[in-house]
């Protein structure tokens, strides 16, 4: 089949048809992942504030049906435009997805972010009719912490869940910054400590304020997002200022908008440009200055960025991947990828798995 993506992701053999030329097997400077220093500022810069809601625990089989982005708003935050939703999963193993067939998984200790709040399903290991979310959870308002109890009576699994709202252009539907959902799994070390302390902290939450109610700190939530952004973002492509400075800023935010909403067009400058209401040589300067790199390049890391997360925790082939992140044909994304990770999509994904 031939290579359609030589226009907007360009091989080292081909001529890149946009100003500034570059390669894809060119060196990229080492500061187009923010070091951990950066990363931190740019993220405690990222105002949310929201809490835990309830505990689930679900027993196979099991699965379930959300309910739309605005009525999840209205029952928990009314007067905001949209909220935050994850999911910690204390033990046991659950899917989620947002799309048909797009089911990523999540184990013990791994956070769902769905950073729109975007109508999703949810299930365990044997497959389930998906009920209606709003038929196994009680109505409000929520006297104490709610627990959701449902399934068949087989194994178990164990979810906290929360949400925050936001007003960060992070969290924009329009921007799409973000995966519709992601699930991050806290590495090793003092960040994956923390979020099991925290996990923890809340299934075994029991005080109670005046009034009798349930009380989780709001900070909990707060900073727990924080970090799960913080070990999210580390992988996504941005410069030393970084992607959350970009996606404030005038001339790039229409262009990001674009290319995150859309990642398996063939983009061009010249498109990105016209969508910013800027000249193509303005366009590519400011990716420069901002992102350190030109728009193509950022184009193909974004890809490579959303490819990483559906091979990681999804069940799609290879050439569903490919697809979906603007590639045609499988042979041309699996060269793509092995250039820029030394080895081929399904190697990596069983490396990360192992």
């Amino acid at each position: 089949m031939p290579d359609t993506a030589h226009d907007h992701d360009p091989f080292p053999a081909a001529p890149d048809p946009d100003p500034a030329p570059d390669r894809e097997g060119a060196t990229v400077r080492d500061d187009a992942v923010l070091d951990d220093a950066v990363l931190d500022d740019a993220v405690r810069g990222v105002r949310v504030h929201g809490a835990i809601f309830l505990r689930a625990e679900y027993s196979e089989s099991w699965a379930y049906e959300s309910m739309s982005t605005r009525d999840v708003t209205d029952l928990l935050a009314p007067g905001e435009e949209r909220v935050v939703l994850f999911h910690v999963v204390a033990d046991g193993a659950c899917w989620i997805e947002t799309a048909p067939g797009e089911r990523l998984w999540a184990g013990p200790g791994d956070v769902i972010v769905l950073p729109y709040g975007d109508r999703h399903r949810m299930g365990g290991r044997t497959e389930a009719v998906a009920v209606p979310i709003r038929s196994i959870l009680q109505p409000p308002p929520w006297p104490t912490m709610p627990v959701i109890r449902y399934g068949a009576g087989g194994p178990t699994t164990n979810v906290v869940c929360g949400y925050l709202s936001s007003h960060d252009p992070l969290f924009d539907p329009a921007m799409r910054a973000l995966p519709s959902v992601f699930v991050v799994t806290p590495p090793p070390g003092p960040a994956g400590e923390w979020v099991r302390a925290s996990i923890d902290f809340a299934l075994g939450q029991t005080s109670r304020d005046a009034d009798g109610r349930y009380s989780v700190s709001p900070r909990l939530p707060e900073l727990l997002l924080a970090e799960v952004l913080r070990l999210h973002l580390a992988s996504a492509p941005s410069g030393e200022h970084g992607l959350l400075r970009a996606l404030r800023d005038p001339v790039l935010a229409p262009a990001l908008a674009a290319l995150h909403g859309d990642p398996s067009r063939h983009w061009s400058v010249a498109d990105l440009a016209a969508r910013s209401h800027v000249s193509v040589s303005a366009l590519d300067e400011r990716f420069r200055q901002v992102l350190s790199v030109p728009p193509i390049r950022y184009l193909f890391q974004w890809r490579m960025h959303v490819a990483r997360g559906l091979l990681a925790n999804g069940e799609l082939g290879v050439g569903a991947v490919a697809r979906r992140v603007g590639y045609e044909s499988e042979e041309a994304f699996s060269r793509a990828f092995k250039r820029e990770h030394g080895s081929s999509p399904r190697a990596w994904r069983e490396s990360v798995r192992r």
